[in-house]
């Protein structure tokens, strides 16, 4: 079910389908396969890169992200908010909160988002950067990719009461390694969460 997602660090991932779908890219390897479509959850740097962008896109890719990120970005931009539903290249994609509960980072009032999208019959759901919030509860998603790192996002302990809350077939950890977190948090939800866990390997 997940042989087509791959973890490129921190909250990168690049799925392969039809389309090449890439959610927040960032220190993407050379030569890594060109992008149709761009999903950027916020602009924080650590989601947002431009030279990333740059480096995966190619004449007719589509970034679909937030008005902050969009500001930092050329090419064919979509500007979406929480709430939102688009069809890109053959692609269903909804528009999801993220945000914090118990801190600062990542306000509400920011507009920050998550994505549910569609590839080969399978809704993924990317969280972003954000906490266990209600919103959560009314999603129905295959594959849930959650923050596990605690400081900025969800802690491994908080990350599994969200996956019990949404029921994915699979949940894959993320947000570790890289700037706060590690390999312990993704296994620690592994531990923690009674679902399916799929912890990836880093491919970069």
């Amino acid at each position: 079910m997940v042989e087509n997602i791959h973890w490129l660090g921190h909250d990168s991932f690049r799925v392969d389908g039809p389309v090449t779908i890439y959610v927040d890219p960032w220190q993407v390897p050379a030569g890594a396969p060109q992008a149709d479509l761009v999903l950027i959850t916020h602009d924080h740097y650590d989601h947002c890169s431009p030279e990333d962008v740059r480096r995966i896109s190619k004449a007719d890719t589509v970034v679909v992200t937030v008005a902050a990120a969009a500001k930092k970005l050329k090419g064919d931009v979509r500007v979406v908010r929480p709430g939102d539903s688009l069809t890109v290249k053959g692609v269903p994609i909804e528009v999801v909160p993220a945000y914090n509960v118990n801190k600062r980072f990542h306000p509400k009032s920011a507009g920050h988002v998550g994505f549910v999208f569609t590839v080969g019959g399978q809704r993924i759901y990317h969280a972003g950067d954000t906490d266990f919030i209600p919103e959560m509860k009314n999603l129905q998603v295959d594959i849930a990719l959650l923050p596990v790192s605690g400081t900025y996002v969800m802690t491994a302990a908080e990350a599994a009461e969200a996956a019990q809350a949404i029921k994915p077939q699979v949940a894959i950890p993320m947000h570790y390694g890289e700037i706060v977190g590690s390999k312990s948090d993704a296994e620690r939800f592994r531990e923690l969460y009674t679902g399916e866990v799929v912890v990836l390997p880093l491919e970069r």
